[in-house]
């Protein structure tokens, strides 16, 4: 037997003797035993009332976090919000680019040029380079003016009351000339409820030619270019409603006409500025003191006019119309320049006591002589001021909502 039977031999499992007549024994595959299956021990005794539903008033089962489930290469799954603490998800995210893009992080702020004084001399002088910004007075005048223009809902009206020769007239162009320069959106007329042959169309526009009669009986008022015919104004952009201009025809008036006419007004303007009779008790005034916001009533800085503007308050409170005595403000209306210093403050002191607002109006060349007010250029700097603060008090009585049916007094 060669080498080579030697090897097949020994590869096919043969075990008998090298003759060619043994044939190979296969191998026996080993028994396998079964498995074998364990038995768990038995289970302890469970607590009374297990597996039964649980209270309400138990508080849920703190769960304690974990990692987050993390896909390939390290971070977590994107539609799954991050754990915030005790293991509940962290408050949304803003989900839009534009949410997160803030115009106040990016863009700065521009500082406003200065107006006037040594302020903008210093501005012009370095061509804008150097900017110190507005002073605190025009910052003031900034805010005041930014009041006025607060939002209005439906109709505002306001009352000026106050002695003859107090100056009512005056004020109540000058409020109504204010109020047309910074609500320009808004029309605001004027209107001369006094009795006793009333100059306000002679203070805003003396052309005017229409009257409460004209207008109160015209039955084809439909657009503002009909009342508009009817009615003056100013350069500010302050409409007037005059009253009797021709003293050979007076005509006296009533409630009536009044209420018919201030109907067809407050179709087509926002704010009415009603300059009332000096005398209280008429039918006209108590109309007029029905339909009101605000009031102003005008004092001379004297002991005289103090006193008629006292009794115009206690007037009001005697009347029942304290809603309308605490919406009212008293103008201190230095109208010849002889006012005592001393005087006016202890009238200011006596006014304020009592809880009522007062505006003192320092003395105004422009506005002594007469004439038309065309608006606030020719006013002083003071006396501008203090009827942008007189302007700002009764902002702060506009109606919030449209509700014109309401009992104003």
């Amino acid at each position: 037997m060669t080498n080579r039977d030697d090897a097949l031999r020994k590869e096919q499992g043969w075990t008998g003797p090298e003759e060619s007549n043994f044939a190979a024994v296969p191998e026996q595959p080993r028994p396998v035993a079964p498995p074998t299956v364990a038995v768990p021990p038995p289970a302890p005794p469970r607590p009374e009332g297990w597996g039964q539903p649980r209270p309400p008033s138990w508080p849920p089962p703190r769960r304690h976090p974990g990692p987050p489930p993390q896909q390939h290469g390290g971070a977590p799954w994107p539609d799954r919000p991050p754990a915030g603490p005790e293991g509940y998800p962290a408050a949304p995210q803003p989900g839009s680019y534009a949410d997160r893009i803030r115009a106040g992080d990016l863009v700065p702020t521009r500082k406003p040029a200065p107006g006037r004084g040594w302020r903008l001399a210093v501005y012009k002088a370095t061509f804008g380079m150097v900017n110190l910004g507005p002073s605190p007075e025009e910052r003031r005048l900034a805010e005041l003016e930014a009041r006025i223009r607060g939002p209005l809902r439906g109709h505002f009206k306001v009352g000026v009351m106050g002695k003859g020769g107090a100056g009512k007239t005056t004020v109540s162009a000058c409020i109504g000339s204010v109020l047309a320069e910074l609500r320009q959106d808004d029309r605001v007329v004027a209107v001369d409820a006094d009795t006793a042959f009333g100059k306000l169309g002679s203070r805003v526009d003396p052309k005017a030619q229409g009257s409460f009669w004209e207008l109160a009986g015209d039955q084809h008022l439909e657009t503002f270019a009909d009342v508009r015919n009817r009615v003056g104004n100013n350069s500010a952009g302050l409409f007037v409603l005059a009253g009797e201009a021709t003293p050979a025809r007076r005509r006296v008036l009533d409630p009536a006409i009044y209420r018919e006419a201030i109907s067809r007004l407050d179709r087509h303007f926002t704010i009415s500025i009603i300059d009332c009779s000096s005398t209280m008790d008429t039918p006209v005034t108590q109309e007029v003191l029905r339909d009101l916001d605000a009031l102003v009533v005008v004092s001379t800085p004297w002991v005289d006019g103090a006193a008629a503007a006292g009794q115009t308050l206690d007037w009001l409170a005697a009347r029942g119309l304290t809603g309308l005595l605490q919406r009212t403000i008293v103008v201190l209306n230095d109208s010849d320049g002889h006012a005592d210093k001393r005087t006016r403050t202890i009238l200011a002191q006596q006014f304020s006591s009592q809880g009522q607002r007062l505006i003192e109006v320092p003395f105004d060349g422009h506005l002594r002589p007469g004439g038309v007010i065309d608006g606030t250029r020719e006013m002083s700097r003071s006396t501008r001021r203090r009827f942008l603060e007189i302007c700002a008090a009764l902002a702060a009585h506009f109606p919030t909502h449209d509700d014109r049916s309401r009992e104003r007094h």
